[in-house]
């Protein structure tokens, strides 16, 4: 079915011809929604939220049509996020006081239930590989996409509530170490995904969400330890709209880097003949984590161009051997020697999965052990 697919579409005389009405409407959609939030807000941004703004609907209209996924998601989310606001009214006491906003749909709610769907999605991706059961790995996908609906819906609501507490105070949630293990677990899991459809298989759920639940797991106790889910008002440094995108293009390197040890490992499992019948081939398995690994790649790079230029506007130069700066290199070279040696002497097999774990180790490290056990510039999301 995929290769007659892929010969239609071969022969097709463009891409556009490709393109169904649903395509189009959700193109439409996005682009009434720019232009709408463009006449109402327009006055009150500046010349890169403009550019921004009008630049977003052709992307994610894009990334519809290439994923098709996409073009449910973003409009059940957003009317989510609508209603959560709605039930505000501008006030955020109503948090407490009215029942959806109590138990779903403020943030803290939404992040709550999406850390409960990823532990059980875990529970029955295990139960599906286990069991070889086509059900289990089902509902494991299922509640898969439910989580990636309430952290997305949790992610928007918390934007809204930041401005509630006040004008100086909002900001775009991926601030802290709070927000930013929401954002790892969202960009892992739909990575992943992504690659369980390209490839029609659920077997690699149960190791991907391995490292997902272990970043509830973490979130949880940091939140109940620390009140790490209060926002705060932003440290003088993050407040740049470089924060927007150097941070996310930073977490797609992470959560993509993450994905491709977690397929490493599953590599590994069945090279030495376990799960043998389980598990997709030794050829899939390589080849979704040499996609996994460039996709990190190449994002990693542009945030690390990023957080230089950051760097020079907030602290007067490029680069200062910072100890997250220095891991960050750390973790760039790492993985651009991995790319060098797959594409220049053929690396495959046991010794690329196994360097690609070990890089999980390497990432970890300047996601969270920098915060742990150095100090520096980067010094925001200390434990």
């Amino acid at each position: 079915m995929e290769l007659s697919q892929a010969q239609t579409y071969s022969q097709a005389p463009g891409y556009f011809r490709r393109l169904g009405p649903l395509d189009w409407l959700f193109g439409a959609m996005l682009l009434g929604g720019a232009v709408f939030a463009l006449n109402r807000y327009g006055a009150f941004m500046d010349y890169y939220e403009k550019a921004i703004l009008l630049l977003a609907a052709p992307t994610f209209a894009a990334l519809g049509w290439h994923w098709k996924p996409v073009r449910w998601l973003m409009p059940v989310v957003a009317l989510l996020a609508l209603w959560a606001v709605s039930l505000y009214g501008g006030d955020l006491d109503m948090a407490n006081k009215k029942f959806f906003l109590k138990y779903m749909l403020s943030s803290q709610s939404a992040i709550l239930w999406m850390s409960t769907m990823f532990v059980f999605s875990t529970v029955f991706y295990w139960i599906g590989l286990a069991g070889r059961s086509n059900f289990g790995s089902a509902v494991g996908s299922k509640l898969c996409w439910a989580a990636v609906v309430l952290g997305f819906t949790g992610m928007m609501v918390r934007w809204y509530e930041s401005y509630l507490i006040g004008a100086d105070v909002g900001h775009i949630p991926v601030s802290n170490l709070y927000e930013v293990f929401i954002l790892f677990s969202m960009i892992t899991a739909m990575f992943y995904l992504y690659y369980e459809q390209r490839y029609a298989t659920r077997q690699l759920g149960p190791f991907v969400m391995l490292v997902i639940t272990a970043a509830v797991g973490f979130l949880m106790w940091y939140t109940m330890s620390r009140d790490a889910a209060d926002i705060q008002p932003l440290l003088p440094a993050l407040q740049s709209w470089w924060m927007k995108i150097h941070v996310p293009a930073n977490f797609i390197g992470y959560g993509t880097f993450s994905l491709a040890a977690m397929v490493g490992s599953a590599y590994l499992l069945k090279s030495h003949g376990y799960l043998q019948n389980r598990l997709p081939s030794l050829e899939v398995l390589d080849d979704v984590m040499y996609k996994a690994i460039s996709v990190g790649f190449a994002f990693f790079t542009v945030a690390t161009i990023l957080g230089a230029l950051w760097a020079a506007e907030a602290w007067g130069g490029y680069w200062s051997w910072d100890p997250k700066e220095t891991w960050a290199l750390i973790v760039w070279l790492n993985y651009a020697a991995w790319l060098h040696m797959r594409l220049m002497s053929g690396l495959r097999g046991r010794v690329a999965a196994w360097w690609a774990l070990i890089g999980l180790v390497v990432t970890s490290f300047a996601f969270l052990g920098v915060n742990m056990f150095l100090s520096g510039l980067h010094s925001y999301g200390k434990l």
